[in-house]
């Protein structure tokens, strides 16, 4: 990841043009200059990191209570679930075995809001960023990149095998040493 987990001028100016009062920055609504989609902390990084070496990066993204915050482009927050349900993560797949999961991912769109780093102080409060707003328009990912990311995430934590399970009641024979 290249980069930097301090804010910009211009950054805190992207910020602030999604308030309402410039005063309150630490809590900013989503919808207008972006979304956010909020993950479990580990999985978030995990995709983080897909983003960042499998492809194109992040746009800014935080850390607050337990989870990473991904802000997206607007209209992510619409998007992301129903892809999501469409490409049946996390429900069982034909002959009632179980998929590879993504957990519960949270879209913030129009009509939330997100408590965000202060700009001023990037580790204060409880939140910190990962990656800090650097500019007045930042490249912000859309609902296919971040399904991307997630798919992604979730196939590097599922361990496949190609063989059967073992009989647990099976005799077995070292046949090694034969002759």
């Amino acid at each position: 990841m290249s980069s930097s987990t301090r804010i910009t001028p211009d950054g805190a100016a992207w910020l602030a043009s999604a308030g309402t009062y410039r005063r309150s920055s630490a809590v900013l609504p989503c919808g207008s200059v972006f979304d956010v989609v909020s993950a479990p902390a580990l999985f978030g990084r995990q995709m983080l990191d897909r983003l960042w070496e499998d492809g194109a990066g992040s746009g800014p993204v935080a850390v607050f209570r337990g989870r990473t915050l991904l802000f997206a482009a607007p209209g992510t927050a619409q998007r992301l679930p129903a892809l999501l349900a469409w490409e049946e993560w996390g429900t069982r797949g034909g002959a009632g075995r179980r998929t590879a999961a993504i957990p519960p991912l949270l879209c913030h769109g129009t009509g939330d809001a997100v408590t965000v780093p202060e700009p001023v102080t990037p580790t204060g409060g409880g939140a910190r960023w990962l990656v800090a707003p650097d500019s007045r328009e930042p490249w912000l990912p859309g609902p296919e990149i971040l399904l991307w990311a997630a798919v992604r995430a979730a196939r590097a934590t599922v361990r496949i095998s190609i063989s059967h399970p073992a009989d647990q009641g099976a005799k077995v024979y070292d046949v090694s040493r034969r002759r």
